[in-house]
């Protein structure tokens, strides 16, 4: 008797993990279809609203109030990148390479450094754009600058880059580092001979992060790098980069249909970047 009751109660029990399954595999797949469908609908409604008024006009090297043009605010978009990455790479892996690999593990300096970063990762960007304005602005008198802007997205993007850095960093086996202590390397060799190359596709993630961050934002540069729509002739000038010249032509009313031919470039943008990063870390996963 009771072992056709566990016989009964065990296939109860398989029947019911087996409908726990099926539920679960629907919902992923129902949120998948969701998020794939919104993604298509949101691409084919800025294509639909965009491409059209797409001109040469629009590629103008000068910016004036007849043509729109958006190149002043690609090259900034492309100098703001390029200022934030210079000044937050080598901060963010050099600070996650000393976390991993020169830390004590469960030190209290690394705890409070991780704790550091993950509440940055949760404040608003407008909070970060007040205190740039504040700090590198109206403090250290940069004015609406792109360096200040780069400086502040580097603060913005810093906490991504070193998260990635260090879950990268971890997931390469201890045993690389033992077989290279173990053939009398020392420990900055091993780092940069034997723990970096297989963790930089994973490194590479976290920039891609921070490049994306960097090229969408709007609410941080607006306080910081200034909405002036020319191509400055020095870091400590002001520019607006695309995400904030589509945010400027949306704003005034005026030109409402260039602001959707400005998303589509900017959405043209941020593919080419995520395929060409993809192309590249795929290239060093094989090398590595």
């Amino acid at each position: 008797m009771g072992a056709k009751f566990e016989k009964n109660h065990g296939a109860a029990m398989s029947v019911h993990s087996r409908l726990e399954a099926v539920f679960f595999r629907i919902v992923v797949y129902g949120a998948a279809l969701v998020t794939f469908g919104m993604l298509l609908y949101i691409i084919g409604y800025i294509l639909v609203k965009g491409v059209p008024h797409l001109s040469l006009d629009f590629f103008s090297w000068t910016y004036n109030s007849e043509n729109v043009s958006l190149v002043p605010a690609a090259v900034n978009t492309i100098t703001m990148a390029v200022l934030t990455l210079v000044i937050v790479v080598p901060i963010g892996i050099g600070a996650a390479i000393y976390t991993v690999e020169y830390a004590k593990r469960g030190s209290k300096v690394v705890k409070v450094v991780r704790l550091t970063t993950e509440t940055l990762q949760g404040i608003p960007s407008i909070v970060f754009g007040l205190f740039g304005m504040l700090f590198f602005v109206s403090a250290l008198h940069w004015k609406q600058s792109l360096l200040a802007g780069a400086f502040t997205m580097a603060i913005m993007v810093l906490p991504v880059v070193m998260r990635t850095t260090e879950e990268a960093l971890q997931s390469v086996p201890d045993s690389y580092r033992e077989a290279s202590f173990g053939l009398g390397a020392g420990r900055l060799r091993t780092v940069f001979r034997i723990v970096l190359p297989p963790a930089v596709p994973g490194i590479l993630s976290g920039v891609i992060l921070a490049i994306g961050r960097i090229v969408g934002e709007t609410a941080a540069l607006l306080y910081t790098s200034g909405t002036i729509a020319k191509i400055p002739h020095s870091p400590m000038e002001s520019g607006r980069t695309l995400a904030l010249h589509m945010w400027m032509l949306a704003n005034e009313g005026l030109h409402e249909d260039k602001a959707y031919a400005t998303a589509v470039i900017l959405l043209v943008l941020v593919i080419a970047i995520n395929y060409l990063s993809n192309r590249v870390a795929a290239k060093l996963t094989v090398q590595a």
